[in-house]
């Protein structure tokens, strides 16, 4: 979903919670990865692969100038011959610690497993947040959580990562010397607006 496609959204939720909780929700990992130089890892359950929220972050990472936010994605299963960034397994998981953030993305309840290695994760250092559909063991878990309810009349989890991914990035870009005018600012604005989205996912 690109960069206009996400501000219709947003008028379209607007005077719903979405817009809000999907900013706060980005800001709490935006200032969990930044101070500390990225190191965030992202995960799904073993049924969902987060693809679409690693491709989001990786988007904002360029944009935005904060290669921070690009994630690892963590997989459950990996295949051989794979390229670097698609082989990263849940050993992963076992070598966080303070300084890394993990993101667990779960549409469904995780299994005990996945739990128990956020648990260990959280036990050393690292800092948890989770998007997912309610699940209190996994909410219980997470330093910052945003839970979505389907099917209680709430936005479906894949339309949230699109607004907490394209929040990611916002207010973050980097710092100019010298004022700037308005007219520099709604150039970089319709350029942001206007430009076909990178990716390598």
């Amino acid at each position: 979903m690109d960069a206009v496609r996400v501000a219709l959204l947003r008028e379209v939720l607007a005077g719903t919670q979405w817009p809000g909780a999907a900013r706060r929700f980005a800001g709490s990992l935006r200032h969990a990865v930044v101070p500390a130089g990225g190191n965030l890892l992202l995960v799904g359950t073993e049924q969902y692969e987060p693809w679409h929220m690693a491709a989001h972050l990786v988007d904002e990472a360029a944009w935005s100038g904060l290669p921070e936010l690009a994630p690892t994605l963590v997989r459950h299963r990996v295949r051989p011959g794979q390229p670097p960034h698609l082989s990263v397994g849940l050993g992963r998981l076992a070598a966080a610690q303070r300084g890394h953030t993990l993101l667990v993305v779960a549409p469904e309840q995780p299994g005990a497993g996945l739990l128990e290695r956020v648990h260990d994760a959280r036990r050393a250092g690292a800092t948890v947040l989770s998007l997912h559909c309610g699940d209190p063991d996994l909410g219980a878990l997470a330093h910052d959580a945003l839970s979505v309810r389907e099917g209680a009349g709430e936005l479906d989890l894949d339309t949230v990562q699109h607004l907490v991914g394209a929040a990611a990035g916002e207010n973050s870009l980097p710092v100019q010397r010298g004022p700037r005018r308005l007219r520099d600012r709604l150039a970089r604005l319709a350029d942001q607006l206007t430009a076909p989205p990178p990716s390598r996912w």
